[in-house]
């Protein structure tokens, strides 16, 4: 299923060392936009606002009830980069924060479904932005099962979308549907949407990562020299590891369309399985790299691929 997200227009933001703007009704000042936060690609602060402005749109209904992990980076991507799972305590009051939440170590973690405060959170160089598998309220109960595949040494994306093959192959058997997204570096994330119960009550975090492990297992079995679940390095050269374990209650992943803090503006970008089988076709490693200019255009039209994540009831079947 694909989302048509609403196309918002807002005016473009301008360079100066700070500049006080008005998003959708709420005033906010921003400051040092002529900062390069990626040198590499002459991308300034100024235009990761923008990214994060215009990608609002797709980007917030991912984020909505996921009070995030921010990962900041004020001196940009080469610069000291830091966790911050609690919402910053000078934040604007039309700022939502939740309540203490125990997974977040009972912090109050920012709750962002709305453009300004995901500019304001832009403007305070929080270029990465993690989430948990729960909504709010229900911390307990995970929407979706989750694996990241992470290529090891001398393995690439490329051996990902094989095995992200063979996954959606063993899903499809179960009557499963599955999304995929870049991680916005070398590997994949396959998501398996719930959003729903299991048949015999509700799922927990340990339901997913048992059925994640499982998967996984199944892989390595059938093919032991391009995959594995084992975390030792030494174990991952030359194959994909299925990192089970992101479906733990604490655990977070890179959100859809986050920006990336790498060399350039990489972005955790939904791709469609067209794409998956199309790399694989050419051996083109660098096909699935998107920048963020590049991801703007690509959801012009409000595609999202990613958007079943949110919407698809399924339930697991027994182990």
């Amino acid at each position: 299923m694909l989302l048509m997200a609403e196309r918002r227009p807002a005016a473009p933001i301008t360079s100066g060392p700070r500049v006080h703007v008005t998003v959708d009704g709420r005033e906010l000042t921003l400051s040092n936009l002529d900062k390069f936060l990626y040198p590499a690609s002459a991308f300034r602060k100024a235009d990761v606002i923008d990214y994060y402005r215009r990608i609002a749109p797709v980007m917030l209904p991912h984020l909505s009830g996921r009070p995030p992990t921010l990962v900041r980076a004020p001196d940009g991507a080469a610069g000291e980069r830091f966790f911050e799972k609690r919402c910053p305590p000078h934040h604007p009051k039309w700022v939502r924060a939740s309540e203490p939440l125990e997974p977040n170590g009972g912090q109050r973690t920012c709750i962002v479904e709305d453009m300004p405060t995901l500019v304001w959170l832009a403007n305070l160089a929080a270029l990465e932005l993690h989430t948990n598998q729960w909504r709010l309220p229900d911390v307990d109960r995970p929407r979706a099962v989750v694996l990241d595949l992470d290529p090891g040494e001398s393995a690439d994306i490329v051996d990902c979308c094989r095995v992200a093959v063979d996954l959606r192959e063993v899903l499809d058997a179960l009557d499963l549907i599955a999304v995929v997204k870049t991680s916005g570096g070398k590997g994949l994330h396959i998501s398996v949407p719930l959003n729903g119960t299991k048949r015999d009550g509700p799922i927990t975090d340990e339901d997913t990562k048992r059925f994640a492990l499982a998967l996984g297992q199944l892989l390595a079995a059938r093919d032991p020299k391009r995959v594995t679940v084992n975390m030792a390095k030494a174990e991952r050269r030359g194959r994909v590891f299925v990192d089970w374990s992101q479906n733990d209650r604490h655990k977070t992943t890179i959100c859809a369309y986050s920006l990336r803090i790498a060399e350039r503006p990489t972005v955790s970008m939904p791709i469609s399985w067209d794409e998956v089988h199309d790399t694989i076709e050419h051996g083109d490693a660098d096909a699935l790299t998107f920048e963020a200019p590049a991801v703007l255009e690509r959801v012009a039209d409000g595609v999202d691929y990613y958007a079943a994540s949110l919407t698809a009831h399924q339930v697991l079947p027994p182990l």
